[in-house]
């Protein structure tokens, strides 16, 4: 049996493959972020899920495409927890820009974009990936992620420069006493993906123009940082991966177009096209 897995911060989707490269089980745990995640919480997040601990003695191989899995350090807490779990099997780890390039362009030239939790970007020139910028994470990038608007609704909320129905519905919404909002930047286990749940609130308000404008100026902000720095932009295919760009997809585009550049496909969740590229 091999586990092919696309994580993000807030949540992993997993699909066990057998030896025919047949379906056996499909499921989800929570984020498995090793760069923001301590061992203790990556562990119980793996014990937490019934379906992979019963199989974990029968998987042969581990195929996990994560975020925070872009620099060396945290790739190692990460294969260490995981080859202790899968005793038996091989342990390939890769971010999860990687999983996004295989399921959108199939391992083709392309320029691949996320807009999850967090957002990133690169250039996949057919073998290879190249990324315009190392991303820094939550705190200093992530343009036009979950966390990114997450942030930016707090902000307006509490500067006043919300719209009064709009704020008014905010607040019924979430709770938004500073204490409990600073507790869980500041001492939670994942702010960026608490942050990322206010962003929640703009699915049930996108035809509002405030929210309207708003996602348009993180678009802008992502277009001008994570794609036009790329010198074939306008040349190859664009894909995007993610809730963030799944759901708001009139406006992305409309945004991508005013810069000249014109999306191929936006795709909510990789993992059946990952598991489609790892069964060729």
């Amino acid at each position: 049996m091999i586990l092919i897995a696309d994580g993000g911060s807030t949540k992993v989707d997993w699909i066990a493959l057998n030896d025919q490269k047949q379906e056996v089980f499909r499921t989800r745990t929570e984020g498995l972020n090793p760069a923001i995640l301590t061992e203790k919480q990556l562990k119980n997040r793996l014990r937490h899920n019934f379906n992979i601990t019963k199989s974990a003695g029968q998987v042969k191989a581990v195929y996990f495409y994560g975020a925070g899995c872009g620099t060396p350090k945290p790739v190692a807490k990460l294969k260490k927890i995981l080859q202790n779990f899968f005793s038996n099997a091989q342990i390939d780890i890769a971010e999860d820009m990687l999983a996004a390039v295989y399921a959108a362009s199939g391992g083709a030239e392309a320029i691949v974009c996320i807009l999850g939790t967090g957002s990133n970007s690169c250039y996949y020139d057919g073998q290879k990936m190249h990324q315009s910028v190392i991303s820094l994470g939550y705190i200093l990038m992530d343009e036009a992620s979950g966390n990114y608007f997450g942030k930016r609704l707090l902000q307006d909320y509490f500067y006043k420069q919300m719209p009064e129905e709009i704020a008014k519905d905010f607040s019924k919404k979430y709770n938004l006493d500073p204490d409990e909002i600073k507790h869980n930047l500041y001492q939670n286990d994942s702010p960026n993906v608490y942050l990322g749940q206010f962003a929640e609130f703009m699915f049930d308000h996108k035809d509002n123009i405030y929210i309207h404008q708003l996602i348009a100026v993180g678009f802008k902000e992502f277009i001008e940082k994570r794609v036009l720095p790329y010198p074939k932009a306008k040349e190859v295919p664009i894909y995007f991966i993610g809730s963030i760009a799944y759901f708001f997809r009139p406006v992305l585009e409309q945004v991508a177009n005013s810069y000249g550049i014109t999306i191929k496909d936006v795709i909510r969740r990789p993992i059946d096209r990952l598991v489609a590229y790892h069964q060729k």
